[in-house]
């Protein structure tokens, strides 16, 4: 689905969140936050792990105890995953608008605490003990990760944990792409960063231009291409990771 198509939970004039994938191995929202507006109070997930990758704009990040933490800047194209019990918040501290999409892996019953359907959410306040070491927060700026050449195709590692992998890739105009499959045990999805590619979801396949969201759940056959006329991109996240990123380095 393109954003604008995807279900809103707030939209003010400061902010507006939608829900682009709700899943139990995996959330997954698109934000945007206008100058001067904060995020959520420092907290701590104790099952999953939260990955953030900045579209547009600049976020800071607090990651670690409040008097102590560790502060990051994060520009466009940068990821972030913090673990389970690193106490973290975020905010936009710019003079310009930031655009960010936000992954929860698992779910941790994000989404469903979004539209309110949810009792409880897995988030708590930080700990007594100040939490995990800030220092085990994964912080990649664009330009970083792990390159992958392989000529008609470059796929940059961003992130490799057992809850998730994220991959920042591109692939040339005319690259014939994958031949369709299905994944038995986690869920693929595809944020088309630029240019326009043929996704097959099913028995159906359709063009997916920037801006547009595409979820896999397992047992949902498709694959991808790129028709062109332009190099595709594309954020690749896969949750959990079942060894999808070593398996991006070793083929």
């Amino acid at each position: 689905m393109r954003v604008d198509e995807a279900e809103v939970i707030s939209d003010r004039p400061e902010r507006t969140v939608r829900i682009l994938c709700a899943h139990e191995l995996m959330d997954a929202t698109w934000s945007r936050y206008e100058p001067g507006e904060e995020g959520p109070e420092p907290h701590v997930h104790h099952e999953h792990v939260d990955s953030f990758f900045v579209l547009e704009g600049d976020l800071v990040f607090e990651l670690g105890r409040r008097g102590s933490a560790r502060r990051v800047e994060a520009g466009p194209g940068t990821w972030i995953s913090v673990p389970q019990e690193v106490v973290h918040t975020f905010r936009n501290e710019s003079d310009g608008r930031a655009i960010f999409l936000n992954f929860h892996t698992p779910s941790g019953g994000f989404a469903a605490s979004l539209r309110g359907e949810a009792d409880g959410f897995d988030s708590d306040d930080p700990p007594e003990g100040g939490g995990r070491d800030a220092g085990d927060a994964l912080v990649v700026p664009r330009g970083g990760g792990e390159r992958v050449d392989r000529g008609d195709r470059v796929l940059v590692i961003m992130a490799e944990l057992p809850e998730l992998s994220a991959l920042d890739s591109s692939f040339d105009f005319g690259w014939e792409g994958v031949d369709p499959h299905v994944h038995r045990d986690h869920l693929d999805s595809f944020f088309v960063l630029g240019g326009e590619g043929d996704f097959l979801r099913g028995d159906r396949t359709e063009r997916a231009g920037e801006g547009t969201f595409v979820a896999l759940p397992p047992g949902v056959r498709h694959g991808f291409s790129n028709p062109g006329p332009r190099t595709l991109r594309v954020l690749n996240v896969h949750a959990p990771d079942r060894g999808f990123a070593a398996g991006v380095r070793g083929s």
